[in-house]
């Protein structure tokens, strides 16, 4: 490695240094936002519908504490999401054309939205359902539920935050499309491979019903779906500013 490369490096690590601080210094204040939030929100969540009529408690003397520092984090985390995507984006802008760099620059609302939409989904729809299945077979079976708090709101990050990282299939589809990384072809090759995995994430979160597992795998499938449909445009404009780079190219020769 020459003189010249290594500066390249230094001045590399030293950007991602900047961009990183930056995102640890929003950081902390989205957690002091979460420590005023996080309260409220734990009681809306431990006092939702499907909870009716049911205690938790907790079998540790820590288990409040963790569960308070938990919810603040991931407050913390919801608040920064779009600092963080900003921050990569400027990162990775200086090797990007100018309409990639607008084009990317626009995913990041898309990105909020559909992470909260993602969320709100496996909250209000999921997670009510699953408990509902759960309940009711401990009736038939004359089992006493007795819900740890610790345990309730494991299973609450569990279903939720991952729908909510599921549901940015759609945007990061089209962003490797636009990069060349993949095609729509390749999606539609690998479809059954695709179903398959998402068949295995489904069977993680929800409980041995088939038609909760069913629930959990449709909306899964649609995503994908449409991220076929999405990276279909996204090819045709990758194809577009290629060719439109070859012709450049070919004027300034």
């Amino acid at each position: 490695m020459n003189d010249e490369e290594k500066r390249e490096v230094t001045e590399h690590l030293d950007e991602l240094r900047k961009r990183l601080l930056i995102v640890m210094y929003f950081f902390v204040a989205a957690m002091l936002v979460g420590f005023f939030l996080s309260k409220p929100l734990i009681y809306q969540m431990q006092n939702a519908s499907w909870t009716n009529g049911i205690q938790m408690h907790a079998f540790q003397v820590t288990d409040p504490l963790k569960i308070y520092l938990l919810v603040i984090v991931i407050i913390a985390f919801v608040i920064v999401l779009p600092v963080i995507m900003y921050q990569l984006w400027a990162f990775v802008a200086p090797g990007l054309h100018n309409n990639e760099r607008k084009l990317t620059l626009s995913y990041i609302p898309i990105v909020m939205v559909l992470m909260l939409g993602g969320m709100a989904f496996g909250y209000f729809i999921l997670v009510p359902y699953i408990i509902d299945f759960t309940f009711q077979l401990s009736d038939e079976m004359g089992i006493v539920t007795t819900i740890g708090i610790n345990q309730y709101f494991g299973f609450l990050f569990r279903t939720v935050i991952p729908f909510g990282l599921v549901f940015q299939m759609p945007i990061l589809v089209l962003f490797l499309t636009q990069l060349g990384i993949i095609t729509p072809m390749f999606l539609k090759k690998n479809r059954k491979y695709a179903y398959f995995i998402l068949l295995i994430f489904a069977a993680l979160i929800a409980p041995p019903d088939l038609m909760t597992h069913i629930m959990l795998t449709i909306p899964m499938i649609i995503l994908y779906e449409i991220s076929i449909y999405i990276s279909k445009i996204g090819y045709r404009r990758y194809l577009k500013a290629e060719q439109k780079a070859i012709e450049e190219s070919l004027d300034s020769d």
